[in-house]
């Protein structure tokens, strides 16, 4: 196999899930020599330009991001806009495909990666360059409702409950005129690419990766988990180092549910009680509730008094991957995106999920019902939590006793050691790109 560097360009959805992971996997291909142009939004420049580890073979694109119909003058990210506007976003990101034509153009790669952009595999197909399909997320939850045959015939079991189907209705704009849904626009896109590229591996997912290949009848190409390495993300900023450090081994309860969760008052309120009840130290990072302009103008009253010294919540970005990796912290409470479970798989905390929306259901039913690694916080319908659900969830992953959490603890050990032998990660890397080569071979 010829060892000729290739260059690849990608361009992910407007949202932090989906940069993020790409640019881990573009970090991956860097460190083997390959040359990368990374398209984003300029604002996303200020949280991912640091995560660049290889500035000399991967250069970031930024792109004028115009107001659409529908979503806030200056809104560039699924961050800047609530849950209900992901989908409006959508016409802004169209609305760049003539800059993306004319980069692809002027820098004529080998290959695209790209995952909601519909439309570019017919422009790439023009322009003599290979489009793949990138999904960052689940295949398992994927598999579920974007593959040809839809869900009838997969094997993975995982499902959303009546109520929550309903509750999901319209959250992807399915019902907006004009608007491109999310599940037609991942769709298109895979059915128009040359081949699709999965960010998962065959120990893990591998009945719904082998479905995928079987239903879409094209190349699959398999990139492993491609995560940050703990020990190559630097150092933990001292303000958490310290305050972590305070605590007993396996004590501290952190909590992240995502920078685009934005909660009602009374639930955040609520959640900060299940926090405070446990009796455990727990550093909580949440946006502000809807209202509020602070999470400290929001907290329950006397909570600050209560939890002084062991309750911090913190609005805004931390190290996910140290904080996880601190021997202090025992449990991970997230909100159930697919790169922070990932990221929980390999490290030693103990997992408690507390999704918000379908996809991030589909994830927990995965974590807790498939594998068997995590605990999922029971909802009333209508999606409320209780204060004793999220602390019974943690407790009982928390308590050496449970006979749940002994249960839990065992298969997250299993799967962690398996994905941390040395060479696992970086032999799936190694097969993507002679994957790659072989797609870049054919006429």
């Amino acid at each position: 196999m010829t060892t000729s560097k290739m260059h690849i360009m990608m361009f992910p959805w407007f949202a932090f899930g989906h940069m993020t992971p790409f640019l881990h996997l573009a970090n991956r291909l860097a460190e083997r020599g390959h040359i990368v142009s990374f398209m984003l939004p300029n604002k996303a420049l200020i949280r991912l330009g640091a995560q660049n580890l290889h500035p000399d073979l991967i250069t970031f694109y930024p792109l004028t991001v115009l107001a659409a119909e529908g979503v806030p003058l200056g809104a560039e990210t699924t961050a800047d806009v609530p849950c209900e506007s992901h989908v409006l976003l959508g016409g802004a990101f169209d609305a760049t495909r003539g800059q993306v034509e004319a980069l692809m153009a002027s820098l004529a790669p080998d290959f695209v990666l790209h995952d909601f952009s519909h439309w570019l595999p017919e422009i790439s197909s023009r322009l003599g360059v290979k489009s793949v399909a990138y999904l960052a997320c689940s295949v398992s939850c994927v598999s579920l409702s974007i593959v040809p045959r839809r869900e009838e015939e997969s094997p993975v079991r995982i499902r959303l409950r009546p109520h929550e189907i309903q509750e999901g209705q319209g959250m992807y704009g399915d019902n907006l005129k004009g608007v491109v849904p999310f599940g037609e626009r991942l769709y298109t896109s895979i059915a128009s690419s040359e081949a699709i590229s999965l960010r998962t591996c065959c120990e893990i997912e591998g009945k719904a990766v082998e479905y995928f290949r079987n239903q879409w009848k094209k190349p699959v190409l398999l990139s492993g988990l491609c995560l940050p390495d703990a020990g190559r993300s630097g150092i933990l900023d001292p303000k958490w180092a310290d305050w972590l450090t305070r605590f007993k081994p396996s004590t501290v309860v952190y909590c992240a549910l995502g920078s685009e969760t934005v909660l009602p008052k009374a639930q955040f309120q609520e959640l900060l009680l299940g926090f405070e009840s446990t009796g455990l130290p727990f550093l909580a990072i949440l946006k502000p509730p809807n209202g509020s302009s602070s999470v400290e103008e929001a907290l329950p009253d006397g909570f600050g008094a209560r939890t002084n010294g062991r309750g911090i919540v913190h609005d805004g970005w931390v190290q996910q991957t140290l904080i996880l990796n601190h021997p202090s912290v025992g449990c991970f409470v997230s909100h159930g995106g697919f790169s922070s479970m990932l990221e929980s798989l390999m490290s030693d905390t103990e997992i408690v999920i507390l999704p918000h929306m379908p996809e991030q259901i589909l994830n927990a039913r995965f974590m807790a019902d498939e594998l068997k690694v995590a605990v999922e916080v029971e909802r009333q319908p209508g999606g409320w939590v209780p204060k004793e659900s999220l602390c019974e969830a943690i407790k009982s992953v928390m308590d050496k006793d449970s006979e749940l959490g002994s249960s839990v603890r065992s298969k997250h050990s299993e799967y962690r050691e398996m994905l941390s032998k040395e060479g696992f990660m970086n032999g799936y890397v190694d097969k993507f790109i002679e994957d790659l080569r072989a797609l870049k071979a054919k006429s």
